[in-house]
């Protein structure tokens, strides 16, 4: 349709208010209380223009196009009007320019200098007072509120958190909580969505005050070091300090929304514990050295060790929170220089599962839709995964979903918040997600709501499929998960009767003795309905760490190189072989988990770690530092010293996030560049700087470690990713696979499994968790995050503002266990296993099960994973972490320690 603006003819959408064809046209109409995340209000009366026969002045944002509409947006009678509303905003507003924080960035300032009009001559006075000083990231000052109400709608409607609103009436009205205290008493998440919004200085960044204008900031493009979403941002740098983090809001992940970690989890980067010179081990203790003393005597112990115990005495643990490049040439340093297959990252010990699984059934390890895609999903099946907290921004296109109607069934052990927006909760119990998906599968079939073309056609081993989940029906399933057999019904209908349904787990699913076998049933679950290879649904693991896809993605594992080609093809080692200059190793590595074993044995002698720390994130830590302490050279290379350098002969300071260039590969498989915004501290250099100077002097050439000539390299050698360039990913990145220059990338993987190319359904049955509990060790413990921290907490615990937030390890248990055992809420336990014991504080929550407890294992005062169990998944080599059987004990008869005010509420219940 075509509307005419101004006298010009512009095409509309249907759909599209005027404010919105006007904006994409580049029209300016001025605006207060518009938000394009957001529904129209039309309250701030700015925007008002005149159509052509209707009657009196319309608000143009909440006004929707006709087809051959005209429409003036500037008129004697528009001006003046405009002019009026600021007079009277200003009114009623602090005349204090100068000071204010919103300096230069202020909406309301701008419009009363295009419009002229100046502050009253009489002074007011101060008519709000908040008191806000327990916030360590957000000031309010609604004595410069304009009642736009932006941050009330953003609250509700975008992050779902409902925490503020309006209080009072007329002249009085003010923007409050609903019970009238502080954000840190009300359901706030912290992620800043209303500082973004606010048009003026009612709420800024306590962490940015004092620190500049906005026109004194460079703003860096990058994106996001936390969670695997890979939230676009830009860094505001002055002085050469990261003082603020903002928002991009043309970042197709996240479309303008961060969490309270992106957010305000920047600063590590400067904090003082960094790492800033080389450490070399003399005489039992870490002493400080130059570069070249510290590289040559690593080469040296390395060459040494080569000579006597061969490759096979080496392993290599790269980073899933370093850059693709930093991953490449890590593991293109243990191939080529040293000769050895046994690499591995983290991805191990969270999602190794997901790459064997995923590849044995649909082909690619792999989320196969994008992240955009889940607010379009008709039924989401969310499983083992608590997104709210561990994705939050990724969850915000959930939650729109089912504000748009989508089915929502979440099985849980917990009832988290995500389980509080579900249209069915399944609380099974831990380690029976098996048994619920055959539950599910067995419904499907017996009810005819399989898509039986494609599960014949497009698919192998349905009749098998079909003759296990027959031995599942509802009511056995009920007896193994603890939910009654008609919810699982409903929930099987919900699922097979969609016209399309995604599925999304984390670790929840992969963090089993069977968690490969999780991945499969999942996998089962969506090819047998016909949601593999569409828009809008999938199978959709969401990965931890910023760049953990992109390690796995780089080869940093111990079978397969770039891109997943198999290390025991003999045309990939050709042309590898050839292309680095060496005889590439033919014999499969070891996984991590494999190899800390032969550590222990004394068979690998030296260990080459890059941005990990075992001692924080293995399963059943006192053995793995029993085995660590076996170890001839342990090299440790990263930002900040940890428990792993206390056992490091040589530690080796590198650059992190915000110093670096290069790229992070995100859950939706998207290749983003990450950029420097800042120097160094002191002598600490980038990975790739260091893994090369370290190949020179073992004898090897294998690159400069420029990041761009570095990925071009990547792209030559991976087919998958030949079409990524920095050139072509310089403004947004792009999905692999992407294999040619003017491909578009991939927005959703397998569409030619409706073509020409088969699945593979893989049946499997229940396996119970290893361990279960007995009279001894009565409870079971499960593992995650929180929203808080991440991973070790090495980012978040040293950034300025978390702790306060989030100080200390929590035991969250359900009031019924804790009154059982004469503990009372707040009071620090002692919480033991087969395998060890840690103390923290108990917190009743009515998230916890009975029987169930649950702690986060970022924190070094109470390393959690002393308690968990080393048994491992046959296929992937991932521990069981979310199961093991405890016991809680009270410590002392000392008085219970005050929680703060919001966990309180049981746990981290706010988000």
């Amino acid at each position: 349709m075509q509307v005419t603006i101004n006298d010009r003819v512009y095409e509309a959408r249907e759909g599209e208010t005027i404010l919105e064809v006007a904006l994409r046209n580049g029209v300016r109409i001025p605006n207060l209380c518009y938000d394009r995340r957001l529904a129209p209000t039309g309250q701030c009366r700015l925007c008002l223009v005149e159509i052509e026969g209707a009657r009196g002045l319309q608000p143009s944002c909440c006004m929707v196009v006709r087809d051959g509409m005209v429409i003036r947006t500037s008129t004697e009678e528009i001006e003046d009007i405009r002019r009026t509303v600021i007079r009277l905003l200003l009114t009623e507003h602090p005349n204090d320019c100068l000071r204010c924080e919103a300096n230069g960035a202020c909406a309301l300032q701008d419009l009363a200098y295009e419009y002229g009009v100046d502050f009253p001559q009489k002074p007011r006075q101060p008519k709000f007072e908040v008191n806000e000083q327990d916030n360590p990231f957000i000031v309010r000052d609604y004595d410069k509120c304009i009642l736009c109400e932006r941050c009330v709608r953003i609250c509700s409607e975008v992050q779902g958190a409902n925490a503020l609103t309006v209080a009072c009436r007329g002249s009085e009205s003010v923007v409050s909580t609903f019970l009238g205290g502080t954000l840190m008493d009300s359901p706030c998440v912290l992620c800043g969505h209303c500082v973004d919004t606010c048009p003026v200085g009612a709420l800024v960044d306590r962490k940015r005050l004092g620190c500049g204008r906005t026109h004194d900031f460079v703003r860096v493009r990058t994106t996001c070091s936390h969670c695997g979403v890979g939230c676009g941002m830009f860094l505001l740098v002055r002085h050469g300090r990261i003082v603020a983090v903002e928002p991009h809001h043309a970042s197709p992940a996240n479309r303008g929304s961060l969490c309270v970690k992106g957010r305000y989890a920047y600063d590590f980067p400067h904090h003082p514990d960094r790492l800033t010179t080389p450490l070399i081990r003399r005489n039992g203790e870490l002493q400080p050295a130059t570069w070249d003393e510290a590289l040559e005597y690593v080469a040296t112990r390395m060459k040494q060790t080569l000579a006597e115990s061969g490759p096979g005495a080496f392993a290599g643990w790269c980073s899933s929170c370093c850059t693709n490049e930093s991953n490449y040439l890590f593991m293109k340093f243990m191939r080529a220089v040293i000769g050895t297959n046994t690499v591995d990252n983290c991805a191990r010990n969270c999602h190794a599962p997901t790459v064997a699984g995923l590849a044995t059934t649909l082909g690619a390890g792999a989320m196969t839709n994008s992240i955009a895609e889940l607010q379009n999903a008709p039924c989401i099946l969310a499983i083992g995964t608590n997104m709210t907290e561990t994705h939050p921004v990724l969850a915000l296109r959930v939650r729109k979903a089912v504000q748009q109607g989508a089915k929502l069934i979440v099985a849980d052990p917990r009832r988290t918040e995500l389980a509080d927006l579900a249209t069915t909760y399944l609380p099974l119990r831990v380690g029976t997600d098996i048994p619920l998906l055959n539950g599910m599968m067995h419904v499907i079939i017996k009810e005819g709501l399989c898509h039986e073309q494609f599960a014949t056609e497009r698919c192998e081993g349905l009749e098998e499929l079909k003759a296990v989940v027959a031995e599942y029906p509802p009511e056995r399933v009920a007896e193994i998960t603890g939910i009654p057999a008609e919810d699982i019904i409903n929930a099987a209908r919900e699922f097979g009767e969609a016209e399309r349904a995604a599925i999304c787990y984390t670790m929840g699913i992969t963090q089993h003795a069977c968690g490969t076998d999780n991945v499969q049933s999942i996998a089962n679950l969506a090819l047998l309905t016909g949601n593999v290879g569409r828009e809008n649904a999938g199978v959709n693991p969401l990965r931890g760490q910023s760049n953990v896809q992109g390690a796995c993605d780089m080869g940093g594992l111990p079978n397969v190189l770039t891109g997943y080609q198999r290390m025991d093809d003999p045309a990939v080692q050709a042309k590898f072989g050839e292309a680095w200059g060496c005889d590439m190793p033919a014999e499969i590595g070891l996984k991590h988990t494999e190899a800390i074993l032969r550590m222990g044995e004394g068979q690998i002698r030296c260990l080459y770690l890059m941005g990990e720390q075992p001692l924080l994130t293995d399963v059943d830590v006192n053995h793995a530092r029993h085995c660590l302490e076996r170890l001839d050279l342990l090299v440790m290379q990263d930002n900040f010293p940890g428990e792993t350098s206390a056992l490091a002969h040589v530690v080796l300071p590198a650059t992190g996030w915000g110093e670096t260039d290069g790229t992070f590969t995100n859950t939706e498989r998207r290749v983003q560049r990450v950029r420097r915004a800042v120097l160094p501290p002191g002598e600490s250099k980038p990975d790739t700087w260091i893994i090369c100077e370290l190949a020179k002097r073992m004898g090897k050439d294998i690159g400069s470690g420029n990041a761009k000539d570095t990925w071009n390299e990547i792209a030559r050698l991976t087919p998958t990713m030949a079409g990524i360039s920095y050139e072509r990913i310089e403004k947004t990145g792009l999905q692999w696979p992407c294999r040619t220059p003017a491909d578009p990338g991939t927005k959703f993987l397998h569409a030619d499994l409706w073509t020409d190319r088969k699945a593979k359904f893989m049946p499997v049955h229940h396996q119970p968790p290893a361990e279960l509990p007995d009279e001894e060790y009565p409870l079971v413990l499960t593992t995650g995050r929180r929203l808080y921290h991440y991973h070790t907490g090495m980012r978040t615990h040293h950034s300025q503002g978390i702790d306060d937030v989030a100080p200390e390890e929590l035991v969250e248990m359900s009031p019924q266990d804790g009154q059982n055992l004469g503990i009372e809420d707040g009071e620090m336990v002692r919480v033991v296993s087969r395998r060890g014991e840690v103390t923290a504080r108990a917190t009743f929550t009515r998230r916890s099960p009975v029987g169930t407890i649950f702690m986060s294992f970022h924190f070094r005062e109470s390393p959690t994973n002393v308690l968990t169990n080393p048994v491992l998944d046959p296929k992937a080599g991932i521990p069981e972490f979310k199961a093991c059987a405890v016991r809680v004990e009270k410590v002392g008869e000392t008085a219970p320690t005050p929680l703060p005010p919001f966990l309180q509420k049981g746990g981290d219940d706010r988000g």
